[in-house]
């Protein structure tokens, strides 16, 4: 009997263990994982690299260092480098065609000189004169020619004697470079890396603009980047719901960002504000502007639940303590108090407006001419007080009936003066109306104070089809033709003008240096992009796995490893079932990807062209590093068909 048991026992024994073996070879080949995603290098830690190449050692002032483009992202800027025996003060003079386009600045006496050359000219061998005591030498930068795809102005316009020698910074609505010109409308400045939204100075002299990495379709981006006109980084800041079109540097060096939450029980966008602690990049203050306005209000003909209110700007105003804000989806422009976040005011047609909010419009007043705005951007406090906005002049009406057509319509900018006690307000200045239709953007824009009675308007969002002007973004509109104004006035007469064959998000003017804003350095990254939310988890085996077959690769798949983030990207058709598989021994953390145009989408909505539903769209998943640690391996399921891509990645 018991030869017999263990007979038996012996003979369950090896099909228990052939089984193991059988299974664990399954195991193994069907959820290999040869290679590592593609690492990308970010710009942070690309600069690391070429700085370490940076040296004034052994370089004199007869025989300099000289590097155009040091961190390979601003193609018109480089840097001279060279010793001294004592200490000396640095004078370079970069030579123009005149005397408006040339650029002089003066660094601080020291032993190791590292003199950063702004405000070349492409394709050209540039003079630049260097100065040190009564020694002066002059050297020659050659440069390479613009991008074939760079734009240049059609007409300029220019009382030089009114102007002064500072650039014109430009940022892209969509497609282009973040650039400057000079005011004879030459190049003198331009990044290599994409950035959009709002480009300006910071107290200490450096530049703050987006990073090119979006987080969110279509235009969300991770956060900013704190720039030289070297292109170098100094700091980069991550937002958990990313930035989009402006940020305000307040007195204590803190930003106030126009930020999102995606995760949000309402699903909308671009009605969160926060504070960030500038040296811990850490959210210290958040207003969520569901908690200071119904959704359902004062609708514009371009509100939608998502996206009702669109916020397009952000001002602190010390005075009064607190945040301008501009919904450009209910044509108001907003003011809350920086301690509570209530409600202090709203400029704009009371029209559509519940009883509950009519208390906080002002009642206009004065004997001049009298407009509201309309789908405005750029709303800011100046120093007297007066509310200063672009009114870009959508349709200027709340009735559809009373729509006013593209061709009978204009851009302005416009000026209110208010009174909080009375509630009323007069309109004091406006520049755009007398331009009519010429003149006039549907979106985005700007406008700059420069000193009193000395402001930029900038229509930037004009286009056209068959010849005839638009009244939607010219994303939507299927324009053929696109057009940008900028316009500076002094006294109420027009001093500069540059047109621009594309549509630019906003423009400030300038100086080329202002003090010593360079210095050698790592980049700290501050802020963090948040934990992804995992949908699923599943814990054990995972069975029926597929090798990538042709029907996997119709669909595009990538992956790319950031410093920060995975990034998947695909082609799918609208309502595919997309899921991504990070597998850590026997847990899985699953991660639906939307195949959608309309998640986060301000200006598209889900309807796929015929094109597109015959072929798919492209759609990006991130997933974030924070409470991801060691090596995954990367699975995909498509309708259900899980597949190993033989992949791994490793945060």
């Amino acid at each position: 009997m018991k030869e017999k048991f263990w007979k038996n026992y012996k003979f369950w024994l090896i099909i228990f263990l052939l089984i193991i073996v059988f299974m664990g070879g399954y195991y193994y080949f069907s959820h290999k994982a040869n290679s590592e995603v593609e690492r990308i290098i970010s710009i942070v830690e690309k600069q690391s690299k070429l700085e370490s190449n940076l040296s004034a050692s052994g370089y004199t002032f007869d025989n300099p260092n000289i590097v155009l483009d040091p961190y390979e992202n601003a193609p018109l800027s480089a840097l001279v480098m060279f010793e001294t025996d004592r200490e000396e003060e640095v004078t370079i003079t970069v030579v123009g065609k005149d005397e408006l386009s040339t650029f002089e600045q003066t660094f601080e006496a020291a032993k190791e000189h590292y003199i950063p050359v702004y405000g070349l000219y492409a394709d050209t061998l540039n003079e630049v004169i260097i100065k040190v005591g009564e020694k002066k030498k002059t050297i020659n930068i050659q440069t390479d020619p613009l991008p074939e795809n760079f734009i240049l102005p059609t007409k300029v316009k220019a009382e030089k004697e009114k102007l002064t020698n500072d650039l014109y910074f430009f940022t892209p609505s969509s497609v282009g470079y973040t650039c400057a010109y000079d005011v004879n409308g030459d190049v003198r400045w331009y990044l290599s890396s994409y950035a959009l939204w709002k480009v300006d100075r910071l107290e200490n002299g450096h530049l703050m603009l987006s990073t090119e990495r979006p987080v969110n379709s279509p235009y969300y981006m991770t956060g900013m980047y704190e720039m030289d006109l070297l292109g170098k980084v100094y700091n980069e800041y991550s937002l958990r719901g990313g930035y989009h079109h402006d940020y305000f540097e307040m007195e204590n060096g803190n930003f106030l960002i126009a930020s999102d939450e995606f995760n949000n029980a309402d699903g909308t966008v671009e009605d969160i504000v926060v504070e960030m602690d500038r040296e811990t990049g850490k959210i210290v203050k958040t207003f969520d502007l569901k908690d200071v306005l119904n959704m359902e209000d004062g609708k514009s003909a371009s509100w939608i639940n998502y996206d009702w209110f669109h916020n397009n700007s952000v001002w602190y105003d010390k005075a009064t303590n607190s945040i301008t804000l501009s919904g450009r989806h209910k044509d108001a422009v907003i003011n809350i108090d920086y301690e509570t976040g209530e409600l202090n005011w709203i400029i704009g047609d009371p029209t559509n407006w519940n009883e509950e909010y009519q208390k906080y419009f002002f009642k206009p007043v004065g004997d001049g001419e009298f407009e509201w705005q309309w789908s405005q951007h750029a709303a800011m406090i100046t120093p007297e007080g007066y509310v200063f906005i672009l009114d870009n002049g959508n349709n200027k009406s709340k009735i559809e009936s009373e729509y006013v057509k593209a061709e009978d319509s204009y851009t302005r900018g416009v000026m209110y003066k208010i009174d909080t006690e009375k509630m009323t307000i007069e309109q004091v200045w406006e520049y755009g109306k007398e331009r009519g239709s010429d003149y006039y953007s549907p979106y985005i824009s700007d406008v700059d104070y420069l000193a009193k009675n000395h402001y930029i308007v900038h229509s930037g969002g004009i286009s056209y089809k068959d010849g005839i002007v638009q009244n939607e973004p010219a994303g939507l509109a299927g324009a053929d033709e696109l057009r940008s104004i900028t316009t500076e006035l002094l006294n109420d007469k027009v001093i500069f003008e540059i047109t621009l064959p594309t549509n630019n998000y906003r423009v400030e003017k300038m100086p080329v240096y202002v003090g010593n804003d360079f210095t050698l350095g790592k980049a700290e990254i501050k802020g963090d992009l948040g934990e992804t939310k995992v949908d699923s988890e599943h814990f054990g085996l995972l069975l029926n796995i597929n090798k990538i077959d042709k029907e996997y690769e119709n669909h595009n798949i990538t992956f790319n490893k950031e410093y920060d983030r995975l990034v998947f990207k695909g082609q799918f058709k609208k309502g595919t079932d997309v899921k991504l598989y990070l597998v850590d021994g026997l847990k899985s953390n699953i991660y639906n990807v939307s195949v959608s145009k309309k998640p986060y989408t301000a200006l598209c909505v889900d309807i796929f062209t015929e094109e597109e539903n015959e072929n798919g769209i492209v759609v990006t998943k991130y997933i974030n590093e924070v409470n991801l640690k060691g090596k995954y391996k990367i699975y995909v399921e498509i309708e259900g068909k899980l597949y190993n891509t033989e992949e791994y990645v490793e945060f």
